[in-house]
């Protein structure tokens, strides 16, 4: 574990790396709601977790616990934003890329952290982004689906949903995952979550999207779940998700066939690991090109 100070409060990642002497960019991992920053380092299935995998191809890997999960700090429900939280993210992956000796990084988010990772990508930074990998997060949210019942919660500050409720939103239909990698992944889970980002996420794509996506300038890549339960992923809105990077070098965007939102957890998850590191290999050669 590796924690930084960010305006005197404390932000924690899970880190791995390889032996010293590389020069590939940091990989900076968000988790979703729900989650703690191990979200990325569950094996479930004997393959390796994506951090795992990371590593094994040279890069080393920071996972978030963004505020208000695992060891890092709980910010006031009146500060809990998404674009707060992409402030004080930012601010803590630059500050870990220098300890890896590092001033480049591609980004990873997953469903809310697929947020923050976008208003990171879309503002000024203090360190070179190669590339922005996102999954379960999309354009469209259905009215009246899991995203907006999930949304109303009592006006707590948190909230403890079982591991059972969690799992019928988070995991796709049995063909997809095996039960003991499901109570592997509940390892990952934060024992509560802030009501405040159940509240904001099924807005974000029709409040935010469309003035964030715009202003991305890196190349993209943009996973969903066949059977999400909280993202609406037809081909025509995985289209139009991909249609809102205007100014993306390039852009990817794809469907991982017979998993949930949580793909990393299924038994498809390691081939989205390869997809998302032949994307940052992609990316880093694009990077290099880059004037600086």
């Amino acid at each position: 574990m590796l924690a930084v100070t960010v305006n005197g409060r404390r932000v924690v990642a899970r880190v791995a790396a390889p032996a010293p002497g590389g020069s590939k960019p940091l990989i900076a991992a968000l988790h979703g709601g729900m989650y703690t920053g191990r979200y990325f380092d569950i094996d479930g299935y004997g393959n390796g977790s994506f951090m795992d995998l990371a590593v094994s191809r040279g890069y080393a890997v920071a996972a978030f616990d963004r505020p208000g999960y695992g060891d890092s700090f709980v910010p006031t429900p009146d500060e809990n934003s998404f674009e707060q939280h992409a402030v004080w993210l930012a601010d803590a992956i630059g500050q870990t890329a220098q300890h890896f000796g590092t001033d480049r990084v591609f980004l990873v988010g997953h469903s809310i952290g697929a947020c923050v990772a976008m208003t990171i990508a879309a503002r000024d930074r203090d360190f070179r982004l190669s590339g922005l990998s996102m999954t379960g997060m999309g354009a469209v949210i259905p009215p009246g689906g899991n995203g907006h019942a999930l949304a109303e919660q009592e006006q707590s500050e948190a909230v403890e949903i079982p591991f059972e409720q969690r799992d019928l939103v988070m995991f796709g239909p049995e063909h997809t995952r095996t039960e003991t990698a499901v109570k592997a992944a509940h390892a990952a889970y934060n024992p509560v979550v802030p009501v405040c980002e159940l509240v904001q996420a099924p807005h974000w794509p029709a409040e935010k999207l469309p003035g964030v996506a715009p202003r991305i300038n890196v190349p993209v890549q943009s996973v969903l779940a066949e059977h999400d339960a909280l993202i609406e992923s037809t081909p025509a809105n995985v289209e139009l998700f991909a249609s809102m990077f205007t100014q993306a070098p390039f852009v990817e965007a794809g469907i991982a066939r017979s998993t949930g939102h949580s793909i990393d957890h299924h038994i498809l998850g390691h081939a989205l690991h390869l997809r998302q590191l032949a994307f940052a290999e992609e990316c880093e050669l694009w990077e290099t090109q880059q004037p600086r």
